[in-house]
């Protein structure tokens, strides 16, 4: 058995996992999670760069998962960083600060790993997986989905349209005008068009992650708080997204923190809800089983099955 940590390092987020790998049965047995609100991506569309500030809040958001991993005994911090880590010409500047400061290496990984870790972390440890299924992932800065089996992935996209990207650019202030709201959707109806046909294949058996869908499933429910064991595999409606969504665009900031979405997410989950309503209208996907798993559950998976391949040899 080996203990890691997982990181994923998001445009908004940064979530941390800490697992026991068991190769000899290939489980994967959650000990620790946490998340943090880093904003990472801040102002990255508009000006192409990490800032100073959005530097500071990763560095101490890692610091705090060192000391967490280390106190849990973890043999290894396995870092990853995706949209906003992209996209930022500074990137290398970054991942050598953060290095230094802490001494976690980051991994700046593609779309497409992005995509294809996601795949496989969303349905770890779920029963009835069907034969072929689709897993969405929205995040800040991408959107990611892909299509395959337990087999492997068959079709993959990474589409540069994210909760926070598509907010700085195209709302001033919440509620968004009706100009703003309406120039928000025919963008990401554009994108979402040219790349998402073949994933009609499976549209009936689609599964989403991140914090975008979790936080639906948790006003679908009326939570005021977060609870893993109610939005783990919760069956949200497309009539659930839209009654959602039409709650959303009239809302302030403070009405929105009020229905319970955290504040680090309040002002960007009205752009997440669009992208998702957009996502399943144009696909007629009459609902999504949604995951707390992701990218971090599939970079243990990735570790374990390294494990299990050093026991082979």
């Amino acid at each position: 058995m080996k203990r890691v940590s997982c990181i994923d390092i998001g445009t908004n987020t940064a979530l941390l996992l800490i697992a026991d790998l068991e190769p000899e049965s290939g489980m994967i047995i959650p000990v620790f999670h946490k998340q943090t609100i880093v904003r990472l991506g801040k102002n990255v569309d508009a000006y192409k760069i990490i800032d100073p500030e959005a530097l500071k809040r990763l560095i101490n958001c890692l610091e705090d998962y060192r000391s967490i991993s280390s106190e849990h005994g973890c043999e290894a911090i396995i870092a990853a960083g995706t949209s906003a880590l992209r996209d930022a010409g500074n990137r290398q500047d970054i991942i050598s600060e953060v290095e230094a400061r802490t001494g976690i290496t980051i991994e700046c990984i593609t779309g497409g790993e992005e995509a294809e870790l996601t795949f496989f972390g969303a349905v770890a440890g779920m029963d009835d997986i069907p034969e072929l299924f689709t897993v969405l992932d929205i995040g800040g800065g991408s959107t990611e989905i892909s299509m395959g089996s337990l087999c492997g992935v068959s079709e993959s996209v990474s589409i540069d349209i994210g909760s926070v990207r598509l907010s700085e650019r195209f709302f001033t202030d919440l509620p968004p005008s009706r100009k703003e709201f309406d120039a928000a959707k025919s963008a990401i109806n554009e994108a979402l068009t040219s790349g998402i046909i073949p994933f009609f294949a499976s549209r009936t058996h689609v599964y989403g992650v991140a914090g975008t869908l979790t936080s639906i499933a948790q006003l679908a429910q009326g939570l005021k708080h977060f609870d893993a064991m109610k939005v783990h595999n919760y069956a949200l409606g497309y009539q659930n997204v839209h009654s959602i969504l039409e709650t959303l665009k009239k809302s302030t900031l403070e009405e929105i923190i009020e229905l319970g979405v955290p504040e680090g997410r309040a002002d960007v989950i009205t752009m997440g809800t669009l992208i998702l309503h957009q996502f399943m209208r144009l696909l007629g996907i009459p609902e999504i089983r949604v995951s707390i798993q992701g990218l971090r559950f599939g970079i243990a998976q990735k570790e374990l099955l390294r494990l299990q391949e050093s026991l082979r040899q």
